[in-house]
């Protein structure tokens, strides 16, 4: 009796840390988005909530390290159990970087709303961002689920970011070349793609973590990658 308590006890201990990390990916899901959507509605008091949204993330890593230490100490976990308080802690991280690369964004919206828009922009990042926010979806569902086919199809599908990445890069290159006024807005979205870019390297990570929880082995074969922007920039 006293065991079958105890094993109760370390299930909703689980559940309840993994109910947070479900918590923090609702947040982080919405600000991917809305710092998307600040910068293509200029929307300056939207970015700055993003902003300020980010220290409950950040807040929500902290307990999830600290009840998942407190796990650890206390309960001595099997195994399986082990690889579930390890990935937790791991995603934790991914998804709290997410975070500050939307906060990231939404700092630099504040700038470029003092800017002429560059033509087709703010649109192509909405849609890139749309993608990572699909894909950390679809990761978090694989982690609930114990779903290593769909982690393994958002893993692949970083590719896809990657290729929306190179082409914003080429675009920013092209405005600067033709306008040397639109060098500033254009550094400043680049920066913001290549935010949206990494954001899709964690989700991935997430992804990598959901295949070890399930199979107890990561990927052994490389991420796939097609950010090729340090090949194409122009040498200076």
């Amino acid at each position: 009796m006293n065991d079958r308590h105890i094993v109760k006890s370390y299930d909703r201990d689980l559940e309840a840390i993994q109910a947070l990390i479900m918590k923090m990916g609702g947040l982080v899901e919405a600000a991917i988005l809305e710092a998307a959507q600040s910068l293509e509605n200029r929307d300056e008091e939207l970015a700055e909530r993003v902003r300020a949204n980010d220290r409950a993330v950040d807040d929500l890593e902290l307990r999830v390290n600290e009840e998942a230490a407190r796990l650890l100490a206390l309960r001595q976990p099997s195994a399986g159990d082990l690889r579930t308080v390890l990935s937790v802690m791991k995603i934790g991280a991914n998804l709290e970087r997410i975070g500050d690369y939307a906060k990231n964004m939404a700092k630099r919206t504040g700038v470029l709303v003092q800017m002429s828009p560059i033509e087709g922009s703010a649109g192509a990042i909405r849609r890139m961002a749309m993608a990572v926010q699909g894909m950390l979806k679809d990761a978090l569902d694989a982690y609930i689920q114990r779903d290593g086919e769909l982690a393994q199809d958002v893993r692949l599908r970083d590719m896809e970011v990657d290729q929306m990445y190179n082409a914003l890069f080429r675009e920013f290159l092209t405005f600067m070349m033709e306008d040397p006024r639109n060098i500033t807005a254009c550094m400043h979205l680049h920066f913001i793609a290549k935010n949206i870019e990494r954001m899709g390297d964690h989700v991935t990570s997430i992804a990598e973590q959901v295949i070890y929880l399930v199979t107890g082995e990561l990927p052994e074969d490389e991420r796939p990658k097609a950010d090729r922007t340090a090949i194409d920039a122009p040498k200076v």
